[in-house]
């Protein structure tokens, strides 16, 4: 199988998103309710990664919602029926947009929240603590370990600077904590550049591969995605990386790389998953739609597409308010001091 750079694979998936326009109008459709109903759900039965993995029956939801739409229903209604159909997919890189709405699925009520960010402020950052970046962060344990809160891939893109500044003040410390709970993901580039300064070598991260026809085996042929090697400024000590069910699509891209490296471990509760690439069209009456067409299988084979499992699973307590404890960086500051 062909080896590819994590460039290669970032410049892929934006041309794939591109090229959504081309694949959309390969032919003529009428602009109704029932055939843009329709289309869409040809669409989602063609291209969609997950209806296997996931036990979806497309045809019986086809069943279920196509009575609802004729050509007399308004657009405010057909839209409510294309946006629940959509939803049955329970997958939060799924919208259909309209000028006047989008639809989502909230991947926020698929498990409790594992922070508390107030009290991850005041007890754990402290009023001293540095914003460098997107990140913020501070010494705890004595100045044993570094603390950094990571609340988004998207906020900005990740600069050399920013890291090395980051492995400058906690080079010292016998480990690091990365909280990237509630973070709902943003630019994969950031993945790889955080990434990069975990490792001084060229190792395999995951595979991908695009669904490439209607049956539900046929995906193209597997790609390996590698981490590449460079001079930049590391950390070897242990990694704990903190994460829930909130932590969704490039969250859990940087957490299903982590099994790729020895002194990285995972804390807390399972990802919220959104590890397919999401590509988009056009209906006919001119709404756009998006959905994943891409699967991502780990290094160990598996295809967490629902949600990475930590390697240590820890809920917050039910009287963190009350004790002032974040029982899940406690935790994972124990694991590191072992």
């Amino acid at each position: 199988m062909r080896k590819i750079t994590i460039a290669f694979a970032v410049i892929t998936g934006i041309l794939i998103f591109s090229s959504c326009e081309k694949l959309v109008f390969e032919k003529e459709t009428e602009n109704t309710p029932v055939e843009n109903f329709d289309y869409l759900w040809a669409q989602v039965n063609d291209k969609y990664a997950f209806l296997d993995y996931k036990q979806i029956d497309w045809d019986s939801i086809y069943t279920v919602y196509r009575p609802m739409v004729s050509n007399d229903i308004s657009n405010d209604s057909l839209f409510k029926v294309l946006g629940s159909m959509m939803n049955e997919l329970r997958d939060g890189h799924v919208n259909v947009v309209s000028p006047f709405n989008i639809s989502r699925y909230d991947i926020t009520m698929l498990g409790p929240v594992n922070i508390n960010t107030r009290l991850v402020k005041e007890n754990y950052l402290k009023n001293d603590y540095y914003s460098t970046g997107s990140f913020a962060h501070n010494f705890i344990r004595d100045k044993k370990i570094g603390y950094i809160r990571y609340s988004s891939f998207s906020d900005s893109q990740i600069t050399d600077y920013e890291l090395d500044y980051l492995i400058d003040r906690y080079s010292e410390t016998d480990g690091l904590i990365i909280d990237i709970r509630q973070n709902g993901g943003g630019y994969v580039s950031n993945v790889f550049q955080l990434l990069s300064r975990f490792g001084d070598d060229e190792r395999l991260l995951y595979e991908t591969q695009i669904k490439s026809g209607q049956g539900a085996d046929d995906f193209s042929v597997l790609e390996k995605v590698y981490a590449q090697k460079n001079d930049n400024k590391k950390y070897t000590g242990k990694v704990a990386v903190l994460t829930d069910r909130g932590s969704y699509s490039a969250s859990s891209f940087f957490s299903v790389c982590t099994y790729a490296y020895d002194n990285i471990f995972l804390v807390g509760d399972t990802t919220g998953g959104g590890l397919g690439l999401p590509n988009g069209g056009q209906l006919p009456n001119g709404w756009t739609y998006r959905f994943s067409i891409t699967r991502t299988i780990a290094v160990n084979g598996q295809n967490y597409e629902s949600g990475v499992p930590p390697d240590y699973t820890v809920i917050l307590s039910d009287d963190a308010d009350e004790t002032g404890i974040d029982n899940v960086i406690e935790f994972a500051a124990d694991k590191i001091l072992e």
